[in-house]
């Protein structure tokens, strides 16, 4: 997370809201040597306290998970490099806007047989969004083929202690020199939903 206290001062309920959104980060775990991260797509309770998600049972954060371990998972939404000349004002340097929200806590392997409910919820939330499509389910499946694939994955559960959320928008510019970062980035910046980006810089004043 970002250090200045600027871009950490949305409400948390925006910080659940936004991940929760995303439903999809970077889990990372410690372990010896390097920290162990993975890609993963999960669930987040509506007040932000649990979040759900299955491993392939070979990844080496399952194999890890003989007891709780602490982690953290990263979400990250839209971001762009930022040049300086965008501002319109002498002297100063570049930078890279962006919004992310970390979630804190242990996570524990959970039975088994929660595996197929935790599967139907994940992929209905995510269905359910490609209307007017008839949703995928489970039931699709031969059930001899669903049996099989399921015990090649693992349910997990976090327990979330902690929410941290940096939205890096220029807050700490004057706003006719974010708005012209904004209408620059929205032109020619570079990153992930620049256009998304550029809307949260513009409503980014105090």
């Amino acid at each position: 997370m970002h250090p200045n206290p600027i871009f950490r001062q949305t409400p948390e309920a925006r910080n659940v809201a936004f991940a929760r959104a995303q439903g999809f980060g970077v889990l990372a775990v410690v372990a010896e040597g390097a920290p162990l991260m993975s890609h993963i797509p999960f669930l987040l309770s509506e007040d932000g306290a649990v979040a759900e998600f299955h491993l392939v049972r070979s990844n080496p954060i399952a194999r890890a998970l003989a007891a709780p371990l602490h982690a953290r998972l990263a979400v990250v939404g839209p971001h762009s490099y930022v040049s300086p000349d965008w501002y319109g004002v002498e002297d100063q340097v570049p930078t890279w806007n962006y919004v992310a929200v970390h979630l804190v806590g242990d996570v524990e392997l959970r039975p088994q047989d929660e595996m197929r409910d935790l599967l139907d919820r994940q992929s209905a939330q995510l269905e359910d969004q490609l209307l007017p499509k008839v949703p995928w389910k489970t039931e699709k499946m031969t059930p001899d083929v669903l049996d099989r694939m399921m015990r090649q994955i693992v349910p997990c559960r976090m327990r979330v202690d902690e929410i941290h959320g940096t939205w890096k928008l220029n807050q700490n510019k004057a706003d006719d020199v974010r708005l012209r970062a904004a209408e620059a980035v929205e032109a020619s910046g570079m990153g992930v939903e620049i256009g998304v980006l550029a809307a949260l810089m513009r409503d980014a004043g105090g």
